[in-house]
């Protein structure tokens, strides 16, 4: 058994990325990330459906990612991008499944983000960068900053990228060598999603075509030619919100996709499944009577596969889809007619991402029982493990028991998951409330790096889906509404205690962390308590006023959830009411405060006022920041970064939590 240190747990890391499966349903064709000299290398593998030894399909310094297979099943098509040369940018390229050399299909200036294949498998749609810089001043040139930049429009920055240069579009080109992509689209916003009809005559993708995106969004499905000179871009779908993710039926007759029928949708409604018939049918949602989530909301940081594009049709009558439901992502089959069911059996510890299906087999990316993820078929309500690489590393180290609790809340039952040391049993023990991101997210029955280093080290880890998260029924989420600091503090507190009163938390060796929003309750709940022994917000928000403007999608965000906005003297009031800043002068709570610098959802700016208000009062605080690195930086920075994080946080609390009396456990 090896020692569940940050270093050795970030470095046995093997990520399940994206995965398929082909059309005759007997191959899936899935990626892994592994860390190789502190950088990450992703590549390609193949099992066959029905069980079999795994085969390594690439190799090399490089990220192989979003593998899509041919409708004739010979090829894969995917996209690479070299390792260490931060200006390379992804290609797309195609493998024989024969075994044969991989080719690079095209050299694009800006790169290739995603394809997919035809349904003749003759072409392949790509999403790709076109256009000129958005707001440059001046030649680019390698080396030398620009004159300047003019802005326009707000939607200038996202958080992945920094700032949107230029616009992601769609293209064609035929899938031999030496073709020249075609541009299909064009213009100020970005193309998500391609969905090909099966008559290979048309492409629906979603965009944001309004005027300012980040000021008020609104995605909607639109369809576009493939074969004319000069293709025209058609609305198919308009809801009232957002319509994302199309997906047209095996016999063209309907479209399915992901949307909302709500004019700027607040929190506590949930995205629903859709369907319309073609031509000309009018858009009706098959879930609405689930009031639950479609896609993925329990958070599993040992689960990073990308959801693939679109729900899966089983056949033309039935979709596959993932429903969020008390803590778990479950899948399910919706038909048609409206009707839906659970495709495994709904108590099971399951975090599952994205559903596949192809002649009449379904697949999914899952998590179990505080397991990393792995590809699994679903047959007879049970799952039946495919890939295995994704779960079998973390077997290396000692394992996590996962418990789910219903705690006393001052609403009603707290629903929880508690992560504990194998063997723990009764004892009571230092304790880390650790709070989920959101507000709207989950805690889910997948792993979390955290948990596992944090279990090794000693400490219980609980995790409580407080008043604000999905999964649990509209209700729940409006609950919280605009009153952060109020009922989720409530239930955060009121979910330790109920840890407490059981004998399984130490009273006075307790902790809190989050991230994001869970970076926000915590720098609120240390302004106005002093229950924790020490406290570690990341990438929190100290300052709505600030935040409102700093975050690339601050004006919309506040407006849906009802935060308020600094336009008149109430808005302002009501974001200072909710800003932990306002209580900083009353932290005594030693805080390690974590921020990636180029976080655009959570600036280190707004943090950076909170960490001086507490150097000001003379408490006891610590700012670490990390350079290049974005939100998700605790799974998806760079690697030494991510154990520097991991080993920063377990230090704090054993200085502070642990040794307060005595050594742990």
């Amino acid at each position: 058994m090896t020692a569940a240190t940050p270093r050795a747990l970030v470095r046995a890391q093997i990520a399940l990325e994206s995965f398929r499966i082909s059309p005759d349903g007997e191959t899936v064709v899935y990626a892994l990330r592994r860390v190789r000299a502190d950088e990450y290398e992703s590549h390609l593998f193949s099992r066959p459906y029905r069980g079999g030894r795994a085969r390594q399909l690439t190799r090399g310094r490089v990220r192989d990612v979003n593998p899509v297979i041919s409708p004739d099943g010979t090829q894969v098509a995917f996209v690479r991008s070299p390792v260490g040369d931060p200006d390379a940018v992804g290609q797309a390229w195609i493998l024989p499944l024969d075994g044969g050399e991989a080719w690079r299909l095209t050299s694009l200036k800006h790169g290739v983000a995603g394809v997919s294949w035809s349904p003749d498998g003759t072409r392949l749609a790509l999403v790709a960068q076109a256009g000129d810089h958005r707001f440059i001043v001046g030649e680019e040139r390698k080396g030398r900053t620009p004159i300047a930049r003019r802005l326009t429009r707000l939607d200038f920055r996202d958080d992945e990228s920094g700032h949107v240069a230029r616009r992601a579009h769609l293209w064609v080109v035929a899938a031999r060598e030496g073709a020249r992509p075609r541009q299909l689209t064009s213009g100020d916003f970005d193309v998500r999603n391609p969905a090909w009809s099966p008559d290979g005559r048309r492409i629906a993708f979603s965009a944001d075509r309004s005027p300012d995106s980040t000021i008020a969004p609104r995605q909607q499905i639109w369809v576009v030619g493939t074969e004319a000179q000069r293709p025209r871009i058609r609305e198919l779908v308009s809801l009232a919100g957002d319509a994302d993710r199309p997906s047209f039926s095996p016999d063209g007759r309907h479209l399915a996709f992901i949307g909302t029928d709500v004019d700027d949708p607040p929190d506590e409604v949930p995205p629903e499944l859709w369907a319309m018939e073609l031509p000309g049918g009018q858009p009706r949602s098959l879930t609405a009577s689930l009031d639950r989530p479609i896609g993925e909301w329990a958070w599993c940081d040992l689960l990073m596969t990308e959801e693939p594009p679109g729900p899966a049709w089983i056949d033309d009558e039935s979709l596959g889809v993932i429903v969020g439901d008390r803590g778990r992502d479950i899948p399910y089959r919706v038909t048609l007619a409206g009707t839906a069911e659970p495709l495994v059996d709904p108590s099971l510890p399951i975090a599952a991402a994205g559903v596949e299906s192809a002649a009449g087999r379904i697949i999914i990316a899952a998590a179990i029982d505080a397991g990393a993820g792995d590809v699994y078929a679903v047959e007879n309500r049970a799952l039946r493990p495919i890939s295995r690489e994704g779960s079998a590393w973390l077997r290396r180290f000692p394992s996590v028991e996962l418990t789910e609790l219903s705690l006393d809340g001052p609403a009603g039952p707290i629903h929880a998951w508690l992560a504990s040391p194998r063997g723990a049993g009764r004892r009571r023990m230092p304790t880390v409330l650790h709070i989920h991101g959101g507000p709207t997210g989950a805690w889910g029955p997948g792993g979390t790096m955290d948990s596992v280093a944090m279990c090794a080290a000693g400490y219980r880890v609980l995790m409580p889906n407080i008043r604000g998260s999905a999964t649990f029924g509209a209700e729940w989420v409006q609950a919280l509404s605009a009153n952060w600091g109020e009922a989720d503090a409530e239930d955060a507190l009121a979910s330790i205690e109920g840890l407490v009163k059981q004998g399984l938390a130490d009273p006075d060796r307790l902790a809190v962390m989050g991230l994001s929003y869970g970076g926000f309750l915590t720098q609120w709940l240390v302004g106005v308590t002093d229950r924790f022994a020490a406290a570690s917000s990341e990438n929190g928000v100290t300052n709505q006023i600030s935040t409102w403007a700093n975050s690339f999608f601050g004006v919309y965000y506040n407006r849906r959830a009802g935060l308020g906005d600094p336009l008149t003297e109430k808005g302002m009031r009501a974001l200072w009411r909710s800003s932990p800043l306002s209580n900083v002068a009353k932290v005594t709570t030693p805080l390690l405060m974590l921020q990636s610098e180029e976080d655009r959802i959570c600036p280190a700016s707004d943090n950076e006022q909170f960490f001086t208000a507490l150097k000001v009062l003379g408490r006891e605080v610590e700012l670490i920041l990390y350079p290049d690195e974005h939100h998700s930086m605790k799974s998806s920075g760079r690697p030494d970064r991510r154990i520097d994080r991991m080993e920063r946080l377990l230090g704090w609390f054993d200085e502070h939590v642990a040794r307060k009396r005595g050594a742990a456990g």
